[in-house]
């Protein structure tokens, strides 16, 4: 029976949303994600996938933007005033600006507080200044580097104006100046207001800084947002404090620390709130299943304002005297330049405006909830209300303060009403209140507006594409804000020399060879040749074992091309549910599918063809920290998944789209030219064992079990690629290089193995022994085989692995090869 009408001040949170969350914290454990455990990798993962969703709501990725989690959009305002290199007043340099437009939230404006104690000026800037500003500067002051802050809001939270997103480019590249002052312009975009019901293209509009809070979007979690920092500026961000998990390394008894290298993890303090993280994943989910997206949405309540705007606009007294004052720049003729947010004072017959507080208490009784007073943002009250500063300061010496309801002071209006749509309002919302608002203050003889006429379809006549929306744009002169500043969408971001984006970090593994190190070639000895060689189509299921396979540019062709994810996105290995071995994929090159079974199911098959069309849906996920683009492969396999391993699952297979530079991992070792190419593995595109080091290890498990194992069983537990034949045990750890055939391989290091191997791959039973038994035999190290990448082969030859093929290694001298540095535990997938 409620009529919400208060969206702009939080979302409301679907059912849905609520029972998708509880369902999936019933159904799995979260632990946090600064430890190492499974529940802890879970939470970790999770998490990284969430960032990747939030990326790609707002069409940008990682290459571009870092996801920041933060308490709220006010928190990541504070963050940034605290962060941003500003250069102080009394340098020998040109010192910084703050520069903000006055129709912005008190959050913003706080910001100066900081700003001052850092001694940099604050400038605030007045709508109609910034469109009277476009001026360049004298070209001997635009080569000055000094750093200026310029921050709007793209849509108003009192007046649901939406500015020229255009600004963001012109800013930037000196085209529109917010004030004469030499020096470079960086952009923070406000967005909590406008994200709540309008899509942002970050690929297009690219502001430096975007803070966000989520509840205005899903309306839960609450006490939860989002700092997304453009990753040029992001390495020249400062930071004083450092709260835990922030730290790679430091010392309580001296002034030393270090930062971790992630931006995220540099500036996300103590550990985020997880499962509210966890939340936004299903909050996305069900927004885009109830609303089909932000497109449709923006849309929808865009219909709804236009809707109310136009009957209240109309509404009047038998003395044609209007019912209501409505404070607006537009003429809610165009979504582009006007949110869903109406807010306005109702007047009476003599046009003497009617307290908020009053109009608050009626609309109360009448189950209809909105926001009064001004709304956190005293520069648009003032602006539209004209309440002049002194104003201000009288009121306060009345007894007036911010939030109370204190309504009218000399006759005069301190605050409004405002009302604002979300995408679960309806048209019976809008008519609620339009009712609520006749009723009130018009008697039946004094109502001339045709209800009847303006019915529902008017909601379902906007269309789908903006672009028919004709009406010409008729702001304000206080604005002037024309369609085609609008539609100015920038070419391309400025790429300043000064201002570089850092080079994706070294991947853990990569260093792992010595570049220092002397190769020899192994003289003597029995030949080694190749016994068996593995792939495994799906991350962490069963091996398909193949005498020879062609190799492909990420490894052996179709090895781990496909895994499979959570309800949440998040990769599942055999550490989480062990029964992934039992299913068995199998390649058929001949008819091109990839052929699935397992025990009590009928056997399914998944095309090899890259189904990256229009329908496919590319996402990002994270393997071990390397970040991958990936496409879901549909329904039916996903029920057939689901159904065997009893619970929600889906697989998704990698996308062949060209890779980014940092999807392209540099290895350290080979030629710098190179760029070697993943799949789903965790560090290399090859792993290769030794069955002489299999029977040494053989002898200490058999000794500490009651049934011996089986060297088959054995060899299937380490979920090797290339299985060898050498005659000495643990000789290929002081390899360098090998040659199998015509193919060239580089050894990038050992691998560290975790309780996968104590997996029984034919039957999924755990035993806890094998990894004790290795961690024993080794001296309390757990390696076992070493990672290998192919080197580029220019050859005549067709790069095809065989069993039987003699394997040449070159040793390295006196060089110990070092396992992975890394935050989490690795394992062969």
């Amino acid at each position: 029976g409620i009529t919400y009408l208060d969206h702009a001040g939080s979302a409301l949170f679907p059912e849905s949303l609520l029972k998708a969350f509880t369902d999936d914290l019933r159904n799995n454990v979260y632990g946090n994600p600064h430890s190492q455990n499974i529940s802890s990798k879970l939470t970790y993962d999770t998490i990284e996938h969430v960032r990747y969703r939030i990326l790609q709501h707002f069409h940008t990725t990682a290459e571009d933007y870092t996801i920041i989690f933060t308490s709220g959009c006010t928190a990541a305002l504070k963050l940034i005033a605290e962060s941003f290199p500003w250069i102080p007043e009394g340098t020998k340099q040109p010192s910084s600006r703050f520069c903000y437009l006055t129709d912005s939230h008190t959050s913003v404006v706080g910001m100066r507080g900081i700003t001052a104690s850092m001694n940099v000026l604050s400038v605030p800037v007045k709508p109609k200044e910034i469109l009277l500003a476009k001026s360049r500067l004298p070209a001997e002051e635009q080569n000055c580097t000094t750093p200026h802050l310029f921050t709007y809001p793209a849509q108003s939270n009192f007046s649901g104006t939406k500015y020229p997103l255009s600004w963001i480019q012109d800013v930037k590249s000196g085209k529109l100046c917010p004030i004469k002052i030499p020096g470079k312009w960086f952009v923070l975009l406000d967005a909590a207001s406008y994200v709540s019901s309008s899509p942002l293209d970050l690929g297009v509009h690219q502001a430096d800084f975007i803070p966000i809070s989520f509840y205005k979007i899903f309306g839960f979690p609450t006490g939860l947002g989002a700092l997304l920092v453009n990753n040029r500026i992001a390495p020249l961000l400062r930071k004083t404090y450092f709260g835990g998990g922030t730290a790679a390394a430091y010392l309580a008894g001296e002034d030393f620390y270090f930062p971790r290298k992630s931006i995220a993890e540099r500036f996300e303090d103590g550990t985020v709130s997880f499962l509210d993280i966890i939340a936004l994943k299903h909050g996305f989910d069900v927004l885009e299943k109830l609303t089909g997206g932000m497109e449709k949405i923006k849309q929808h309540t865009f219909a709804l304002a236009h809707y109310t705007y136009t009957v209240l606009s109309n509404l009047k007294y038998a003395n044609g005297a209007p019912v209501v004052r409505i404070y607006s720049d537009t003429d809610f003729s165009n979504p582009d330049v006007q949110g869903p947010i109406i807010n306005f004072n109702v007047l009476d017959e003599n046009g003497e405006v009617l307290g908020f507080s009053q109009v608050d208490s009626m609309a109360s009784l009448h189950n209809i909830h909105v926001r009064t007073g001004c709304f956190c943002n005293t520069g648009a009250c003032q602006m539209h209300l004209g309440i002049s500063n002194e104003d201000i300061q009288k009121n306060l010496q009345a007894g007036h303060v911010c939030g109370d309801n204190i309504d009218l002071i000399d006759g005069r209006p301190t605050g409004s009403v405002r009302i604002s749509f979300g995408y679960m309002s309806s048209f019976e919302d809008a008519q609620t209140f339009l009712n609520f608002i006749i009723a009130t203050r018009l008697s039946k003889s004094d109502t001339g507006i045709p209800f009847q006429s303006v019915t529902e379809p008017m909601t379902e006549s906007v269309p789908d594409d903006h672009v028919s929306f004709n009406s010409a744009d008729k702001l304000s002169q206080i604005l002037q804000i024309s369609d085609g500043e609008l539609r100015n969408i920038p070419s391309e971001a400025e790429t300043a020399g000064k201002w570089q984006p850092l080079e994706p970090e070294a991947e853990s593994i990569r260093a792992a060879v010595s570049e220092t190190a002397v190769p020899t070639c192994r003289k003597g000895g029995k030949p080694i040749t190749v016994a068996k060689i593995y792939l495994y189509p799906i991350k962490s299921c069963s091996a398909f074992e193949v005498t020879e396979w062609p190799i492909g540019n990420q490894g052996l062709l179709y090895d781990r091309n496909w895994m499979v994810v959570n309800q949440n996105g998040v990769c599942m290995t055999q550490k989480q549910e062990p029964r992934l071995c039992l299913v068995n994929p199998s390649i058929d090159l001949k008819h091109k599918v990839m052929v699935i079974q397992a025990e009590g199911m009928d056997p399914i098959s998944v095309p090899l063809e890259d189904n990256t069309g229009k329908k496919a849906v590319i996402c990002e996920s994270k393997v071990c920290s390397h970040r991958v683009k990936t496409y879901d492969c549909g329904e039916r396999i996903a029920g057939w998944l689901s159904t065997f391993l009893g619970r929600p699952c889906r697989l998704i297979r990698q996308s062949s789209d060209v890779k980014s530079k940092s999807q392209q991992k540099n290895t350290k070792g080979l030629s710098s030219a190179t760029n070697i190419s993943l799949s789903l593995v965790n560090e290399a595109q090859y792993l290769l064992i030794n069955v002489a080091s299999i029977m040494q290890l053989k002898e200490h498990i058999s000794a500490r079990l009651k049934e011996p194992l089986e060297i088959e069983e054995l060899i299937r537990r380490f979920r090797a690629n290339i299985v060898i034949n050498a005659p000495e045990s643990f000789e290929e750890e002081e390899w360098v290089e090998i040659s199998i055939g015509a193919l060239h391989f580089q050894v990038v290091g050992p691998c560290s193995r975790c309780q996968i191997i104590c997996i029984d791959q034919q039957s999924g039973e755990r035993n806890k022994e094998i990894l004790q038994s290795l961690s024993a035999a080794r001296g309390r190290k757990t390696n076992f085989g070493i990672y290998l990448m192919n080197q580029p082969l220019h050859s005549s030859f067709s790069d095809t692995l065989s069993v039987g093929s003699q394997v040449l290694p070159v040793l390295k001298e006196n060089t110990e090869i070092q396992p992975p540095t890394s935050r989490e535990e690795k394992c062969s997938g």
